[in-house]
């Protein structure tokens, strides 16, 4: 799997793995926070073998992508990023984005300047809305908050995880896991940068989310490209009614719902979660 490196503004860098032959469309996979491009599971081999060009990329301050020594994670750096890697490939890409990468697909896109031309060709968006359930966002900064002085074992981490998303089956192997992790002075920690957490906690609360919902609304109504939301049917972030109010005010995006699986939809039902990316992606543009 050929590993990628996109220069997004001078000096800085983030990181990227590629599955398939790069003359084929790409696709650009965009994780949530606290992940990294190894938590999408097969998606990307899937998506090669079904002829796109996938490409999973580290957003800054995860994994192998630089951290920002000023602590710029706002959307708006998210999104430059991204419009600077899509500079850098040959073709326009798909853009499938799970939550923090959903919102910065929709920012990229939703936000480009008027009379431009789309800089994408469609827009998976995997579990995020537009407006979120604040009981979901505050168990995953929970979840993002314990363990930063790391832990003894890949079993303890696994222990974590599996705490926090009981509904899914314990991996035997910890190996994928590892993948998320860095360890470092005997201790596995999660492969993202800390600073984080303080600058989200910030633009949480009341008003910042009305101003953000608004934000991302109007990003939403300004799509022109086929667009897709992906719901984990037990997510408790996008919720049935959260959904139905984002496709009652935006109708032209479609929508699929995953049993069974909670927010981290790919990492939950991930063959199921795939199929309805490719089939999407199949229908929208393998005839353009």
């Amino acid at each position: 799997m050929p590993l990628l490196r996109f220069e997004t503004e001078p000096g800085f860098f983030v990181t990227a793995d590629a599955e398939g032959d790069s003359a084929h469309p790409p696709v650009l996979l965009l994780h949530g926070g606290g992940q990294t491009r190894h938590s999408w599971g097969d998606t990307a081999r899937f998506l090669a073998d079904a002829g796109w060009y996938a490409i999973a990329l580290d957003a800054r301050g995860h994994g192998d992508s630089d951290w920002s020594a000023e602590g710029h994670y706002e959307i708006d750096y998210l999104a430059r990023d991204l419009r600077a890697v899509i500079a850098q490939l040959d073709q326009k890409p798909a853009l499938v984005g799970a939550s923090m990468g959903g919102m910065t697909a929709l920012i990229a896109e939703g936000e480009r300047p008027a009379g431009t031309d789309p800089i994408c060709s469609a827009i998976v968006l995997v579990d995020i809305a537009p407006r979120a359930e604040q009981k979901g966002i505050e168990r995953i900064f929970a979840f993002m908050s314990r363990n930063l002085s790391g832990f003894a074992s890949l079993d303890e981490a696994a222990e974590a995880v599996a705490s926090y998303l009981p509904h899914r089956p314990r991996p035997s192997d910890h190996s994928r896991l590892e993948k998320n992790l860095r360890f470092r002075q005997g201790r596995y920690y999660w492969h993202w940068d800390p600073s984080m957490l303080n600058l989200w906690r910030q633009h949480t609360g009341p008003a910042h989310n009305t101003r953000n919902e608004e934000r991302l609304y109007r990003a939403a109504h300004s799509l022109t490209v086929p667009t897709l939301i992906v719901r984990g049917g037990i997510s408790d972030v996008v919720s049935e009614k959260v959904m139905i109010e984002f496709l009652d005010t935006v109708p032209h995006v479609q929508s699929v719902s995953v049993a069974d699986a909670g927010h981290m939809v790919a990492g939950d039902s991930n063959h199921a979660f795939t199929r309805a990316v490719i089939n999407f992606l199949t229908s929208e543009l393998a005839a353009k």
